[in-house]
């Protein structure tokens, strides 16, 4: 039966199927997941790019709009003081000079005299009386419109002055012949700015704002902005600007974000700019509002009835809309819509993102994903079959022939020995077994009748070695868990020996004997006890003397108190330490709430004698943690032997220079805690040795105590590790463990 046929052949394509199953799910899996984070970041960063874009398009454009109202409040002071000049003066001549009343009826620029380009254009309607003050007020809006005129044309083609009698002047050097070619009929109230600035129109005199509009003689779409001028309460001019909108339009329609569009209208349904919208031809601007009156409208000048519809959704959800809300979403047409609100004319600026915009980014980078997975999926099938056919399939199929031979009774077989892997090593053995059978074989036959008492033999020294091994093991865990204890039991038993020693130290200090003294002298004084307490010198000092003295007693008591309570937290820890040696023949120990800075100052507390003998300071950089789950009393362990062997490295440093920092701080899911000296330090050579059981640079020291602390740390899924510059520059432990929040695990 040829290999490709064979059993086990189709069990490693049975095996690759389900390989290949199993990957191509976590592909699949891997490709959804990476499409949705994409997606929700594409989306994030596109509305936060969407609503920046609006935010600095709005500053952009409205610049021009909050110049104009500062341009026309520095003219409105001007003309308000060149009429007060003008009134004492009499300016008919220079008015003559200038202005000629035609045929018409009408009062224009000289044309001999008139360079449109540079100089300022006047219209007067017939039937306006020249008189002295509406002179000066015509005159006056010459000169301030002469002075200013040609500098405020960098940024606005028309800078102009109405009067109340239907009189205008204005700089227009893009229409030298405009006020030429009026008619003698024409009224500047016919403007939607003239009526905009009257007192019954405007009572509040505010800067008025006009909506779109196609200008009469230039044929160019434009706005305007009047700010009315009165003078003793009486309305007596009008400064104005044109903003022209063709670049302004061109700006709002070609400027945009890739794959998304910008609208401007104003609130009460006029279309200033619009991709869709046609305005060659046009003479009124379009109106959302209106258009939905007029179907065939809508359908002229936005191309179809759904455009229209469109535009009047986004309108109505823009006018809706919270004022704080920048960023709108229309689930109904799939768009996001960023909008804000122009200052000066209030128009809407609104910027509309298509949601396929967002989402084919991500699809297309997931389908590349899903591609690339797809292809490390059909390699790695490719070569993990070739490498299953090769290098499995065929040894396990001439191991089977083997097998085969050898269940038959032959055992001369020839396999693959010369491969270095594990099915070499099963070859080998196979072929070793296979020899040492055949020898066996030809033994049995020759000695038959030893078979028994041979098996009976080799088994009993099985067993006995068994149990000699067993015996040995048992040795050497006990061996190991008495080194544990007492080591552990000795850092702890220097702190109970230190504080029964100071505690000792106290009561020999208390002054016992003064109450005796006291009590002898009360006793011969017991006759005349009062007068003694009253008026004798000594008796006199007897209360106080004793009120202090029992102060003395009372704080001695207390102090002998805490040092034999230390002694039975110490004694407690003994019995801990115990119980966790005792629990390594049985279950783990389960982990419990702790403070892990409370455990730190437990720590430093067993050692605070020692400490202070030594004349280390110490010197504490605790995060405020909240309850872990851990094993409490190793880590203590590992604690107190950290803080004892620094406490000791520092021998060779002088007292005043003894410095122990310790430090506990989180970070991501691990906590650390930091235990430095600036004592003798670690040689670099000596870094890799300092937790192997029985290493220790200490003459009194038996090399057990890191070693211990390092398992411990292990035990509670850490690590305990050291950082030291070399000798004489001090040494960095650090105990690493989880952080598992208590409030987390339950």
């Amino acid at each position: 039966m040829p290999p490709s046929s064979s059993p086990r052949a189709l069990l490693a394509r049975s095996t690759l199927l389900k390989m290949g199953v199993r990957i191509g799910i976590i592909i699949a899996l891997s490709t959804l997941f990476s499409y949705l984070h994409m997606l929700y970041a594409l989306r994030g960063e596109a509305l936060s790019q969407l609503q920046h874009h609006v935010s600095e398009r709005s500053q952009r454009e409205q610049a021009i709009f909050v110049l104009a109202e500062d341009n026309q409040a520095f003219l409105k002071k001007a003309l308000a003081e060149r009429i007060r000049a003008l009134e004492r003066e009499d300016v008919r001549a220079r008015f003559d000079r200038l202005f000629v009343r035609l045929p018409d009826g009408t009062v224009r620029n000289r044309p001999e005299l008139l360079d449109g380009t540079k100089e300022v254009q006047g219209f007067i309607p017939p039937n306006v009386a020249l008189d002295a003050g509406f002179l000066a007020r015509f005159m006056a809006a010459h000169d301030v419109l002469s002075w200013n005129g040609p500098v405020l044309n960098l940024r606005f083609k028309t800078t102009y002055i109405t009067l109340p009698e239907g009189a205008i002047l204005g700089f227009w050097p893009w229409a030298p012949t405009w006020t030429q070619k009026l008619q003698p009929d024409f009224s500047i109230s016919s403007y939607e700015d003239f009526p905009l600035t009257l007192p019954e129109k405007n009572p509040q005199r505010k800067i008025a704002w006009t909506g779109m509009y196609l200008e009469t003689v230039s044929k160019i779409w434009m706005i305007s902005v009047s700010t009315p001028l009165d003078l003793d309460g009486r309305h007596v001019a009008s400064i104005g600007h044109d903003v022209l909108l063709d670049e302004l339009m061109s700006r709002t329609i070609n400027d945009r974000l890739p794959g998304a569009y910008n609208i401007l209208f104003r609130d009460d349904g006029q279309v200033i700019a619009h991709p869709e919208l046609k305005v060659e031809g046009a003479t009124t601007p379009y109106n959302i509002l209106s258009a939905a009156e007029q179907p065939d409208l809508a359908v002229s000048r936005l191309g179809s009835k759904e455009n229209a519809a469109h535009l009047r959704g986004i309108f109505d959800r823009v006018k809706n809309r919270e004022p704080s809300d920048t960023v709108l979403e229309l689930p109904e047409y799939g768009e996001f819509v960023a909008v804000t609100q122009l200052r000066g004319p209030g128009w809407y600026l609104a910027t509309v993102l298509p949601k396929s915009v967002v989402s084919q980014p991500a699809f297309v980078a997931a389908r590349y994903v899903l591609l690339l997975g797809i292809l490390s999926l059909l390699v790695e099938l490719a070569i993990m079959y070739q490498v299953l056919q090769q290098q499995i399939s065929r040894p396990l199929e001439a191991l089977t022939q083997a097998t085969d031979k050898v269940a038959a009774g032959d055992f001369k077989v020839a396999l693959d020995t010369s491969r270095h892997d594990e099915l070499g090593q099963l070859a080998s053995a196979f072929q070793l077994m296979a020899d040492e059978v055949q020898r066996r074989e030809d033994a049995l036959r020759l000695a038959n009748e030893g078979l028994e008492h041979r098996v009976e033999e080799r088994t009993r020294e099985l067993k006995e070695l068994h149990a000699q091994w067993l015996q040995t093991a048992r040795r050497a865990g006990m061996a190991e868990i008495a080194t544990n204890v007492l080591h552990n039991v000795g850092n702890v038993l220097n702190s109970v020996y230190t504080s029964a020693q100071v505690a000792k130290e106290r009561v020999g200090e208390m002054r016992l004997e003064h109450v005796r003294r006291v009590a002898h002298m009360l006793e011969d004084r017991q006759s005349d006890l009062t007068t003694f307490l009253t008026q004798d010198e000594r008796g006199r000092h007897l209360m106080p003397f004793l009120d202090k003295l029992g102060k003395n007693l009372v704080e001695d008591r207390e102090e002998i108190i805490s040092l034999l309570e230390d002694v039975g937290r110490y004694t407690e820890h003994i019995g801990d330490i115990v119980k966790v040696q005792q629990n390594y023949a049985r279950t783990p120990r389960l982990h419990e709430q702790v403070s892990l800075s409370e455990l730190v100052e437990d720590a430093i507390r067993i050692n605070s004698a020692g400490l202070t003998r030594h004349q280390v300071k110490v010197v504490r950089h605790l995060a405020t943690l909240p309850p872990v789950m851990t094993d409490k009393h190793k880590t203590l362990m590992i604690l107190v032997n950290l803080v004892s062997n620094a406490k000791y490295a520092m021998d060779g440093v002088t007292p005043s220079e003894r410095l122990l920092t310790v430090k506990l701080e989180p970070a991501a899911d691990r906590v650390f805690i930091n235990i430095h000296d600036n004592g003798m330090g670690i040689a670099p050579e000596m870094l890799t040795r300092i937790f192997q059981y029985g290493f220790t640079t200490r003459e009194e020291g038996h090399g057990f105590g890191l070693h211990s602390s390092a398992l411990a740390a292990q035990e509670m899924g850490g690590s305990l590790t050291v950082h030291s510059d070399g000798l004489g520059r001090g040494a960095t432990f650090t105990l690493e463990l989880p952080f598992h929040p208590a409030q987390a695990a339950a």
